[in-house]
C-alpha cells in the first residue's frame, strides 16, 4: 500500500507520543467486524446485515484521536473459496492483512467454534511475524465462566499481544481493545487530518448503500448474485443529485424476483436506500435503479475486474 504523505508537525501533540498506522480486522464471516468498524470510526461506513458476506471489498475508515490515529481495514471474512468472486474476496483480506501494521482478529465466541477449527481456517493467512490482538467478540452472548478456557486455548494456539473480551455491539470492552491496539502502533505524525473518516469517495458508498438494502430485503439466492454499479453520479445546483445505478444479476428468473410484480419490491429498495445516501451525502438525492442480467459474473475475471472486485 502507497501510505499518504505525512502532515507536518503542527498535527501532532507536543506532550506525548503519537501513534499512527494501519490495522486489518481480520476473521471468518459474520463475526462482527464492520459493527466494530463503524463504532469506533463514529460513522456507518461498512454496510451491516445479518447474512454472512455482506463486506466483499476491503473497506477503510480512519479513528483520530489526541494521540493516535488507526486507519482500519475492514476485510470480507476469510472462507474456503468456491467461485471467482470469494477467491478475490480472500485475495482482498490476504492483501489487507500484509500491508497493516497491526492484525486485529475477531472470533465470535457465541458461534459455539472450537478454537482448533478457528484457527485452522485464520492462522495460515496471517503467517509469522504479525502482530496480533485477539478479539473475543458478542461476549454479551455467552457466560463469562466460558470465555476463561477459550482465552487460554487462544493464548496457547496463537500467542497473541493480546486479548480482549468484548461487544461490538453494546461498546463493553472497546475502549480496552483500543488502547492494546494504539500502543502497538509506530509512532510518527498522522496521515491524514483529524476530522477525515474514510479515502473512499461518495460513489463506492452510495453503491454499498444499495446493496446492503438487497441483502436486507431478500432471500438466500438474490443478494448472492447482485451486486451494483454506480452508472452515473451527477452534483446539480438547486436540484437533487442525480443517481442512476445499474444492478446485475445472473439470471432471468433473478430479475423478476429483484423487480417484483409491478416493481414494487425494487421500488421499496431504492425508497430505502435514498433515505441512507441522503442521510450520508447531506442533501437530497433522485436515485434510479436498473435490474440487469449478467450471466455468471461472479465467475468471469473480466467481470470482476470491471465491477471494481
Amino acid at each position: 500500500m502507497d501510505h499518504p504523505e505525512h502532515l507536518s508537525p503542527e498535527h501532532m501533540p507536543s506532550d506525548q507520543p503519537y501513534h499512527r498506522g494501519y490495522v486489518a480486522i481480520i476473521g471468518k464471516t459474520n463475526v462482527g467486524k464492520s459493527t466494530l468498524m463503524n463504532r469506533l470510526v463514529g460513522a456507518k461506513l461498512s454496510i451491516v446485515t445479518s447474512k454472512p458476506q455482506t463486506t466483499r471489498r476491503r473497506i477503510i475508515g480512519i479513528a483520530s484521536g489526541p494521540s493516535h490515529q488507526i486507519i482500519f481495514l475492514d476485510t470480507p471474512g476469510i472462507l474456503t473459496p468456491r467461485y471467482g468472486l470469494q477467491k478475490r474476496m480472500l485475495v482482498a483480506a490476504t492483501r489487507a492483512i500484509k500491508e497493516a501494521d497491526l492484525v486485529l482478529w475477531m472470533i465470535d465466541v457465541s458461534a459455539g467454534t472450537s478454537a482448533a477449527e478457528e484457527c485452522g481456517l485464520v492462522l495460515p493467512r496471517i503467517g509469522k511475524g504479525k502482530a496480533v490482538v485477539l478479539a473475543l467478540n458478542k461476549i454479551d452472548l455467552v457466560r463469562k465462566e466460558k470465555l476463561l478456557p477459550l482465552i487460554d486455548e487462544y493464548q496457547k494456539r496463537v500467542g497473541p499481544e493480546s486479548i480482549v473480551p468484548m461487544s461490538a455491539l453494546t461498546g463493553d470492552g472497546v475502549d480496552r481493545l483500543v488502547g492494546e491496539m494504539v500502543v502497538r502502533l509506530p509512532i510518527g505524525p498522522p496521515y491524514y487530518p483529524p476530522d477525515t473518516l474514510t479515502e473512499h469517495p461518495e460513489r463506492f458508498f452510495v453503491s454499498e448503500i444499495i446493496l446492503e438494502k438487497i441483502f436486507e430485503r431478500y432471500g438466500e439466492e438474490i443478494p448472492y448474485s447482485s451486486c451494483v454499479e454506480i452508472e452515473e453520479f451527477s452534483e446539480r445546483p438547486e436540484r437533487k443529485d442525480f443517481i442512476r445505478a445499474n444492478v446485475y444479476v445472473e439470471k432471468k428468473s433473478q430479475k423478476a424476483i429483484l423487480i417484483g410484480r409491478g416493481g414494487t419490491a425494487l421500488k421499496k429498495v431504492g425508497e430505502l436506500a435514498r433515505r441512507d445516501i441522503e442521510e450520508l451525502l447531506g442533501r437530497p438525492v433522485y436515485l434510479e435503479l436498473w435490474v440487469k442480467v449478467r450471466p455468471g459474473w461472479r465467475k468471469s475475471e473480466r467481470d470482476l475486474r470491471r465491477l471494481g472486485y
